[in-house]
């Protein structure tokens, strides 16, 4: 099988994420926090030492402020939630994720805030003015993705996050598609928050993610519980992290998404990124000219990361996806990607495209043999 759905998660995992988390749970698989002996201060360890590490990747100067989650999405809500009150105003764009699509119509639907949706270009990108021109009294929170995982077009978050803090505005991103493979540095990009996900460019497994929240910001919980941090106590505890990391954390999970932090930083995310971007660039030099095929977003590789949405002419992307899978061996994503409004902007509601993600373990023949498959396909029409 030749994979290709690396921003769905990436796979394989690097060898030290498999062996981190056998050698854990076989050592150290006691409840953090909650108890004194050995093997428990031993799994606390083993949470803070990944904090800091997590700290590193994204320039967080207080890894306390760093809080787990059990993805991407667990952070957004937990960020949009937390923060929002009655009358305020929110930001976006048609580029997201229905992580925070639904969570923000949720609130709205209930007359809980106004939200404003800030239209991209036809080549996937967000003008910073169009953001600052929808700024009124009571805008509270700007929030959007970094990339969006239907096109892969890398926003100019500098420039709007520059905009929020010069606006007093609380800016929250979405990096979902970005954490471990762009740089990041929350205090030069002026982030309040970060939501990420640790199975995908973090190369860690599935149920793992973080939410950093900034000194600006202050978050009401929204889930309540043991935190093995004030237990006499029926509010729960102010402090960070405690206050928003309730309950048993998936703790062989966080051990794991360290190992592919690590590695991530050993090897260096300028590799990474550089690798992905010569497979793209590959994969739009062969059919970006061919009519028979259309491409979404620019064409431009250092202005994306490794996710390139197609269309080939006279099939269904679901069609193309499952050729691909069952007569070529080759995996890719096809639909609407959790982005039903990107979709429609690119006008390719309701069918979606079919989303190409290479990884950092996917080679040049790799992208050879997809091209070769496309190729056959709009040749034969098998």
């Amino acid at each position: 099988m030749i994979y290709l759905d690396n921003a769905a998660t990436t796979f394989p995992k690097p060898e030290t994420v498999y062996t981190k988390m056998d050698t854990f749970y076989r050592t150290l698989g006691a409840n953090p926090g909650r108890s004194g002996h050995k093997m428990a201060v031993a799994a606390e360890k083993e949470i803070e030492d990944t904090r800091a590490v997590v700290a590193q990747l994204f320039g967080i100067q207080d890894p306390r402020r760093l809080i787990f989650t059990f993805n991407a999405t667990d952070a957004i809500n937990m960020g949009i939630k937390g923060l929002l009150k009655q009358g305020d105003h929110v930001i976006t764009t048609y580029l997201e994720h229905n992580a925070v699509s639904r969570a923000l119509y949720k609130l709205e639907k209930r007359n809980i805030i106004t939200v404003s949706k800030v239209n991209n270009s036809q080549d996937g990108f967000v003008d910073p003015d169009d953001i600052k021109n929808t700024i009124i009294p009571g805008t509270r929170l700007i929030v959007m993705t970094h990339v969006p995982n239907a096109l892969g077009t890398i926003q100019p978050i500098r420039e709007i996050g520059k905009i929020a803090r010069e606006n007093d505005i609380v800016f929250m991103l979405d990096a979902a598609q970005t954490a471990g493979v762009c740089e990041l540095d929350v205090n030069a990009y002026f982030i309040d928050m970060l939501a990420f996900t640790g199975h995908k460019g973090p190369l860690g497994p599935t149920g793992t993610g973080g939410l950093f929240v900034g000194e600006r910001v202050t978050l009401d919980s929204w889930r309540e519980g043991g935190t093995g941090f004030e237990p006499t106590s029926l509010s729960q505890p102010e402090e960070l992290p405690f206050k928003l990391e309730s309950g048993t954390p998936n703790t062989v999970g966080i051990a794991g998404m360290r190992a592919g932090i690590e590695y991530v930083l050993l090897e260096g995310i300028s590799k990474i990124r550089a690798h992905e971007q010569r497979l793209t660039d590959k994969l739009i030099q062969a059919i970006g000219n061919d009519d028979r095929f259309i491409l979404y977003g620019t064409k431009e590789s250092n202005k994306r990361v490794g996710i390139l949405s197609i269309n080939v002419e006279g099939f269904k992307p679901y069609e193309i996806g499952a050729i691909l899978d069952q007569s070529f061996g080759i995996a890719v994503r096809p639909g609407l990607h959790c982005a039903p409004f990107a979709h429609q902007k690119m006008g390719t509601f309701p069918d979606g495209t079919v989303r190409i993600s290479p990884g950092y373990f996917n080679t040049e023949e790799d992208i050879d043999q997809l091209i070769a498959a496309l190729y056959k396909i709009v040749s034969e029409r098998i």
